[in-house]
């Protein structure tokens, strides 16, 4: 009930914001782009660095509430800006626009990540020691794939993501990976699950699956019941997944990250 509380205080409070979230320029092949991040009150050597990557509609208020949620909970969290500064999608069409590229080019999603990534590093008390990465739908496919392409992270989460991407190369692949999918989710059919699966045990990945009974795609998005019905799309907002999903990564964080 705190964390719900919590999370409606943010959305309806900008102010908040401008408290307790700091912004960083960057820039990359002439593009700027802006990340935020949150800090704790009080650094230790177990604080953690936690990147955080945006669902489809881009870098949001939801993923900023997000931010200072974790930030509140002792870890440092950054919010990696995939799209550009200020390009955040208002409907399905602009939103598919803007993911596309991603899915479609691997190195493209990797190298927009790691600039992130670096950014995240560079705040005073991050270690690289004790990096994870989190992502929500289009986030979750993006930190899954960067993890498999050898990103430097030492556990990824991905929240109601994508699992059909790139290959798993055990080589590269070093991070440990939790996924907790939507037991009800028509955007990530049996056959992917099986397949990830599949692929995960055969490179001899630490993976842990987790189903949420009952629940769509984007189950942790307070906002996603209202979406789904304004825009005629299979979501909705699951008060239960949504916070046992955040106890089990947390739970998973503090066993593989130390």
């Amino acid at each position: 009930m705190k964390q719900l509380i919590l999370l409606a205080l943010v959305f309806s409070a900008n102010s908040v914001f401008s408290q307790k979230l700091d912004s960083v320029q960057y820039s990359i092949n002439g593009q700027s782009f802006t990340g935020f991040y949150a800090k704790p009150e009080k650094l230790s050597k177990k604080t953690k660095t936690v990147l955080i990557v945006h669902e489809w509609w881009g870098l949001n208020d939801y993923i900023k509430a997000r931010a200072l949620q974790i930030a509140k909970e002792g870890n440092i969290a950054f919010c990696v800006d995939m799209y550009g500064t200020g390009k955040v999608a208002a409907n399905p069409k602009d939103a598919q626009a803007l993911a596309m590229p991603f899915y479609t080019d691997p190195q493209f999603s990797y190298d927009r990540f790691m600039a992130g990534y670096d950014k995240a590093m560079a705040i005073p008390g991050a270690d690289s020691s004790r990096a994870i990465a989190i992502g929500y739908c289009f986030g979750g496919s993006v930190v899954l794939n960067a993890a498999k392409m050898g990103a430097p992270l030492d556990a990824v989460v991905s929240f109601h993501g994508g699992l059909a991407g790139i290959p798993v190369d055990k080589s590269k692949l070093k991070a440990a990976v939790l996924v907790c999918n939507g037991a009800a989710d028509s955007f990530v059919p049996e056959t992917d699950i099986v397949e990830f699966k599949k692929q995960m045990t055969e490179a001899g990945a630490d993976f842990t699956f987790i189903n949420y009974a009952d629940a769509t795609h984007a189950f942790t998005n307070p906002h996603s019941t209202e979406t789904g019905k304004k825009f005629s799309m299979p979501i909705s907002y699951n008060a239960a997944a949504d916070k046992q999903s955040w106890i089990d990564f947390n739970e998973f964080m503090k066993e593989k990250v130390k």
